[in-house]
């Protein structure tokens, strides 16, 4: 097992700025863009994203119910609502999340995102792409990647204070690991 790594809050700001620039090239101004943080990773990102981008519509995206494991865990930690900024039809999404490892976050972020309706392009900017994927879903923007093992998690701080910022890379703790229901 790994010992514990710390990527500081430079790195991060570095990170988040290559996503915001790599967006903006793709997109100019961002204007009408739906910027949608997949809950809970990804709100702060998507907030800070949004702002960056000039985005005028941001809002939270809740996973919850769409989640493979709900059986496992049947009453969220956290219940933040979805909350789009817009009508999703027709329009221009960017999931935003904190960190793509098998994506299973991300299927669980499209199937609630067709839930409100049919976006015209969907697209998934992630901080930290670490890896390992077991569905065939891949970052349109990723800020940094990182190899971390499956016996590692990935844990990303965004504060209120941005000097406080951090990702962390340490052994897993005190959970079994389980097998992938995708094989």
């Amino acid at each position: 097992m790994s010992s514990p790594k710390t990527i500081g809050s430079r790195e991060v700001h570095a990170a988040i700025e290559r996503l915001a620039t790599a967006i903006q090239a793709r997109h100019g101004q961002a204007k009408n863009l739906l910027v949608l943080g997949i809950a809970n990773g990804g709100i702060a990102l998507a907030r800070r994203l949004g702002a960056k981008l000039g985005a005028k519509r941001v809002g939270d995206l809740d996973i919850s119910f769409h989640r493979d494991d709900i059986g496992n865990h049947p009453i969220p930690k956290e219940f933040t609502p979805s909350l789009l900024p817009g009508d999703v039809n027709g329009a221009a999404v960017l999931l935003v999340d904190d960190v793509l490892f098998t994506g299973r976050t991300a299927k669980a972020a499209l199937d609630e995102l067709f839930d409100h309706g049919r976006p015209g392009t969907v697209e998934l900017a992630v901080l930290v792409d670490r890896g390992s994927r077991r569905l065939p879903i891949v970052a349109d923007f990723s800020g940094t990647k990182i190899d971390a093992g499956e016996d590692e998690d990935v844990v990303v701080s965004l504060n209120d204070n941005p000097s406080h910022d951090r990702i962390e890379i340490r052994p897993r703790a005190g959970r079994a690991r389980r097998p992938s229901p995708i094989q």
